[in-house]
Parts: structure tokens; sequence; C-alpha cells
């Protein structure tokens, strides 16, 4: 046996495994900071809808840091095209990389990815994705809920190409987005942000792998890797034998889906074996408009689910991936789509209600197990806006916001968080500035709170979700948003009440509302504003067995009401908010109670 040989068969020690794992989760940060401070679209630098990752030469997903679930879990399909598609990597090249149909989640997100190589060998692929304000789509949106086919939809897809060669830009490619792109400027400035993230992840990575060597980082992955797959096993290992069967539905859209989208999870959890099996086999063929899941967001939206209720801190790569088995089928709108049909969609709406339904499902196993559903409200908070800036000689603007947010879901242990967002971000996103909104585009943001009592009561509540109110400051505004959770919320578990109906507004200049449909594409006038009410986040248990104290709390943060309080709770508050003299009357709420319980 050779020295090298004998090296291959140590154990690093945990030390500086710890190390070397802590380093690359580092180089990922300084990835995401530089996309984030050089990005010149709100989407990216104000909502931070983006994410990086570092795969291994053999496309198996290695580190992430903080990015989105709904991103990173599918990096390593785009690594594995890359590497299909190409035979002749070589040190600086640059891949744009947009297609669902090879492992991208939908076409708004570019993703660059590039071959790091180190004494002539690959040996990672940097990938950093990135959520555009404009892909030329044929609608001013980069979601097209309405596009019956890839063609209608209408964005430029790159499946793998190769924009950089010897660290030299093809300009062709660039001439090519910029004669079809509504904002060329701020598309070129976002597509140089994420060469210099994934620049950046390059040169560190050499580095690293200067430092420690190419042996010792090959048995440190091999070590990461089966570190994570035990963690995954003792996690898995802790959960009772289930077969677990959940159902949803995408809401109504018409005309094209009267009856929305029935969506059914059908989850076995195996401790002796240590496996978690997920079939989605089960559901309808794809749908010809953009709600399609591609089979990156399909495959990474069960995961996060899961990943979701371990209750342990279980490492997020392919190591512990291992243990869970997505199973797909082909021309399924959970599944594998098939050629032409559209994915413009997705990374929401039907992708947040995968989250939601695998996580809920795990509340089968008993008390203490699985989390309630988040708020699935892609509402006019977060909607795609555009038209012309009047600041500005008539420029044109396009872009999505985040100013609104839905609530997150009750676990068994804590309330719903008020910064979740949307289930596929699970809280990783921002919410929007409202004044570099404003900076940015010509709109007015004249309010932004939270709904009182919005969130699934429980005896761990939802968090409420957000309520907007905007207008264009000059002139037409367009407004594109694929609201869901409109006709079907986000449901409570083990008792816990549903979170509160997403619903959305147009109010006219005289001050009337006027009730819109869940998606929506249309003008709004100077003068006119919209209002956005997002979900709330569903309940975990009985709300009769909330403490006291929470309610109270609860109450002086007008996160409830007092009418809530004790209709819904049974809990008896006297004093009033007013004169900040609220106080919980135990004797009149344990009759109440009692009372409640019997009913």
């Amino acid at each position: 046996m050779t020295v090298e040989e004998s090296n291959s068969k140590q154990d690093l020690d945990p030390v500086l495994t710890a190390v070397l794992a802590n380093r690359l989760d580092g180089i990922v940060r300084e990835m995401s900071n530089t996309m984030l401070r050089s990005a010149r679209s709100a989407v990216i630098n104000s909502a931070r809808d983006f994410s990086c990752s570092i795969v291994t030469a053999e496309n198996d997903l290695l580190a992430s840091a903080e990015g989105l679930p709904v991103h990173i879990f599918g990096s390593n399909l785009q690594a594995a095209s890359m590497c299909d598609l190409h035979t002749d990597l070589a040190e600086g090249d640059a891949y744009l990389h947009n297609d669902p149909y090879l492992g991208n989640t939908h076409p708004a997100d570019h993703t660059i990815l590039v071959p790091v190589f180190h004494d002539g060998e690959h040996m990672f692929t940097v990938c950093a994705k990135a959520h555009q304000a404009d892909i030329g789509n044929s609608a001013p949106t980069t979601y097209h809920p309405a596009a019956k086919d890839v063609y209608e939809e209408g964005s430029l897809i790159f499946p793998c190409v190769r924009v950089e060669r010897d660290y030299q830009q093809n300009n062709d490619i660039v001439r090519m987005c910029r004669s079809r792109i509504r904002v060329p400027n701020q598309w070129q400035g976002d597509f140089l942000a994420g060469i210099g993230s994934a620049r950046i992840g390059e040169r560190r990575l050499k580095e690293f792998c200067e430092k420690y060597g190419r042996d010792t980082i090959r048995i440190f992955i091999d070590q990461w890797f089966d570190y994570s797959e035990r963690r995954m096993v003792q996690a898995i290992k802790n959960m009772p034998k289930a077969q677990m069967i959940n159902h949803g539905a995408h809401d109504p859209f018409e005309p094209l889906l009267p009856d929305g989208i029935p969506i059914k999870v059908i989850i076995n959890v195996d401790p002796d074996e240590a496996v978690i099996d997920i079939d989605l086999r089960d559901n309808i063929d794809c749908v010809d408009c953009g709600f399609n899941e591609s089979e990156a967001c399909a495959t990474s939206n069960v995961v996060a689910g899961v990943f979701n209720c371990l209750g342990a801190d279980v490492p997020n790569n392919a190591g512990s991936m291992r243990r869970i088995r997505v199973h797909l089928r082909e021309n399924c709108v959970v599944g594998i789509p098939r050629f032409p049909h559209s994915c413009s969609v997705a990374t929401t709406n039907v992708a947040d209600r995968l989250v939601n339904i695998t996580q809920s499902a795990f509340a089968q196993l008993g008390e203490g197990y699985g989390i309630a559903q988040g708020g699935a409200s892609m509402g006019g908070g977060n909607a795609v806006v555009s038209g012309a800036d009047f600041r500005r000689d008539g420029e044109l603007y396009i872009n999505q916001m985040f100013l609104g947010s839905g609530g997150g879901p009750a676990t068994p242990q804590n309330d719903g968080w008020v910064t979740y967002g949307i289930p596929v971000v699970s809280g990783l996103m921002y919410r929007d500035s409202v004044e570099v909104d404003e900076l940015k585009h010509p709109i007015e943001v004249k309010s932004l709170r939270l709904v009182s009592g919005g969130g699934g009561a429980g005896k761990f509540r939802g968090a409420p979700g957000a309520e907007v109110i905007y207008g264009s400051k000059k002139d037409v505004m367009t407004v594109a948003c694929p609201c869901d959770g409109q006709h079907n919320p986000p449901e409570g578990v083990r008792g816990g009440e549903h979170g509160q109906k997403a619903s959305t507004y147009k109010i006219s200049r005289n001050g009337d509302r006027e009730k819109l449909p869940n998606v929506i594409q249309m003008d709004f006038m100077p003068g006119e504003l919209l209002m956005a009410i997002d979900n709330g986040g569903g309940g975990y248990g009985n709300p009769l067995e909330r403490d006291t104290d929470r309610v109270l709390h609860d109450v002086r943060e007008n996160w409830e009401s007092l009418e809530r309080a004790r209709d819904v709770y049974g809990v008896v508050i006297t004093g009033t908010i007013d004169g900040e003299n609220l106080a919980v009357n135990q004797g009149a709420t344990d009759k109440l109670r009692a009372q409640m319980a019997t009913q």
C-alpha cells in the first residue's frame, strides 16, 4: 500500500473536519455577499432572491450555507447537465443555465456555473443563481401563469450555454439578452454580479485546495457526506414507522383551471432502514399553463418539507439526502415536465403547496411531530410591477417586489415567524425596504402592517400575514401576481386552526374597494391603489391549551383581539388596550375553557 493509499484510509481529525465544513460555508457566504452588494435589481439586492452553492466534481451538493431551499437542492442537477453537455470543460469557463428541462428551477432563475480546477483536475462546481427582474417573457412578468406552453411564455432559455471561455466573455450572448430584455442595463448588471459571485467562489476554492491539498479534501468530502448521512439516520430512527398520505390543492384559476390543482403526497417512514420515501406519481398530468413543477422544484420542495420536520441539526447536502427517496413520473404536474409545458411559476404556488403538504403530513405521526402549513400567498405585495418611470425620462422599469409576507407555520414548540415569507424560502429571503422600492420605482407605499387575528389559532399560533397598500405616483403601472391561498388557506394541524385566506383588492380614486381574482395582470391608473392581504400561518394543537400569558402578549401586540382571545382561546382578559391595564382573569378563563371543551 502506498503512502497516498494509506492516507486515504485515515479519518480526519474531527476539529479539522469542522474547520473545513465551515470554511466551505464561509466561501458560499462570501459569494452571497458579492451578489447582494453588486446586483442592480431590487429583487436581488433588496429581497435577496438568490442562492449560492458548491457542488463536487461528481455532481453532489456539498455546501449551501443560507441558500433558499427551492434553489439549492437542485444545484447538483444543473452541475450534472454542465458536465453532460460540455466534455471540454476548462479553467476559465462559465455557463449560463436557466433551462427547467435540464435541472433548473424555472426560467426566471439565471444560474452561473463555474467549474473549479486544481492542478488540472475538476474538483468543484460553484453555482450562483438569482431571480431576474425580466427574462424576455411575452408579458412583463417573470411569472406567467396563463402561458399555455413555453412558446407563449416567451422567455429566453439558455440550456447551460458557455458565456465565458478562458475568462473572456461571450458578447454574443450578452447582446442577445440586451436585445430582448426590457431593462437591458439592469439585467447586465445582475449578470455581472452572478459572474463575480461565481468567480469569488472559484478563487476561494483554489486557495482552499492549495492550503489543504487534494487528498485531504477528498477524504474530507467522503467523511462529511458519511457524517451527514449518520445524522439523518439518527433523525429518522427517532420516528415511528408509518405511511402518511396527505392531500391539498392549489386554488382555481379561471378559466384555465376551474377546479384548481389537486395534490397528493405519499410518505413512508422506515426507521428500521432509516429511509424516508416520498411518492408524487399519483398526481394529474402537466397542465396547459405555467404552474407545472420542474424536476428540480418537485424534488427540492418535498425534501425541504422533510428537513423542516426532522427536529435535528442535519447538514443539507448529498450525504443526508441519501436517505430520502423521491419518486416522480414524466408529464406530471409535480414530476418531470414534458416539453413544451411551461414551468414559469414552478418556484412558488404549487411549490409552496408541496412544502406545506409534506411538512404537515408528519403531524399524523403524533403529538410533537410535523408542523402546520405556512402562508402560501404570492400576492400583490410580492407582485411584478412595470411601466415607464417619469423621473427618468420615461425609462422602462420592471421588478418583482417582496413587500408582502405570509405568516409562518406553528410548530410543536413555537409560534410561527412573522418574517416567514412563503414556504419555499422559509424566512431566508429579506422583505423589501419600502424606501428602496420607492427610490427604484415610481411607486408609493401607503401602508404596511400585520393583520390582527390573521394567524391560525392553536396551542402554538401561526403568524399573521401582512397587508400592504401601494400605487403609482404617476402614469400607468402594470401589476402581475399569481396569488394562491385565496380559496384554500394554509391548514393547521392537530387541532390547530387554518390561517386566514389571502385577498387582493383594487381601491378606486374615490375609495371604493373591488375584490380581484387571485391571479391578475392588470393596469393601475394614478390614484388607484392595490391592497393585498397575505395568508396567515396555520396553528398547531388545541387553542384551548395555549398558555394564557401568550394569549395576553398577543393581545398587547395586537396580533390577536380581545374578542378572539375570549371566543377562540377561551381566555378572559380584563382592562383596555388603550389603558395598558390588560390582565388575565384566571378564574373566569378556567370556567370558560371548561365550558368550551365540552361543546
